[in-house]
């Protein structure tokens, strides 16, 4: 598989997961439109996607605990 190739499969992958969100009348944000981007770009690895998802959510469940 080329470089484009993969990066157009990432691309499809990537509005069809969107495009789900979006059935449900969900709106996905900022932060992960750019993993997104990142992913698709080839500049993140997948598991590097799941680990920044997973500290940006810690982050902020930890700025969302009452003190």
């Amino acid at each position: 598989m080329t470089k484009t190739s993969k990066k157009c499969e990432r691309a499809k992958l990537w509005r069809a997961s969107i495009g789900l969100q979006a059935v449900d009348n969900l709106r996905v944000s900022s932060f992960l439109i750019e993993t997104a981007r990142k992913h698709i770009e080839g500049l993140i690895s997948m598991d590097e996607v799941h680990k920044m998802i997973d500290e940006h959510y810690a982050q902020k469940r930890k700025q969302s605990k009452p003190d």
